[in-house]
């Protein structure tokens, strides 16, 4: 089954994709976390992409593109995965829609926690209180709404792109994590 899980920055994409990659056994594929794992290990694309992350600023689609493509053509991929953070335009999407022809996939569900901007600065602030061993250089309050901004403008526009497809569901990420885990296993058709 092929996922993608698409919110605003705090909105609990990552809370949810764990939830969803433990009841379904699919990695969970996030660009950010794929983008920060390089910076840490010093690669290429980390050293290119670090500068950009920690002003707020968002990795051009064209390496984007390429990190998803590498990821999805892995044999754990075979059974289908989660993409958290991708895409986040409409480009990005109708490029997803080539890549995913070219190797005989589709995306199966398509969720979209759907959250109070102005809650979000108060739950990033408490994500780096709880997280201090595990700040992250996206997590102050000037590049959240840096962050909150190219939201706004960029992937904002999906929730109509995706609208119209019957595979789509726009999910309450205000209500408790436990209602919105619960939510997301109904409308995946999840079993316990």
């Amino acid at each position: 089954m092929i996922i993608i899980l698409l919110g605003p920055p705090g909105s609990g994409k990552g809370t949810q994709a764990a939830f969803i990659q433990k009841k379904l056994s699919i990695p969970h594929l996030s660009t950010g976390d794929i983008l920060r794992k390089s910076i840490k290990d010093g690669t290429e694309l980390g050293n290119t992409v670090e500068k950009i992350m920690a002003n707020g600023e968002l990795v051009s689609d064209k390496i984007i593109l390429n990190v998803i493509k590498g990821r999805v053509m892995q044999d754990d991929c075979k059974s289908g995965f989660i993409l958290d953070g991708y895409p986040r335009n409409v480009k990005q999407a109708e490029s997803l829609n080539l890549i995913l022809k070219e190797v005989n996939k589709e995306i199966n569900k398509i969720i979209l926690l759907d959250v109070n901007f102005d809650s979000l600065k108060t739950r990033i602030a408490n994500r780096s209180k709880e997280n201090t061993d595990e700040i992250r250089a996206d997590d102050t309050s000037e590049v959240l709404i840096k962050r909150l901004k190219e939201y706004k403008n960029q992937t904002a526009p999906l929730e109509i792109y995706y609208s119209n497809n019957i595979n789509f569901n726009k999910i309450n990420g205000m209500d408790s994590i436990s209602n919105v885990s619960h939510n997301i296993k109904k409308f995946l058709d999840i079993a316990n």
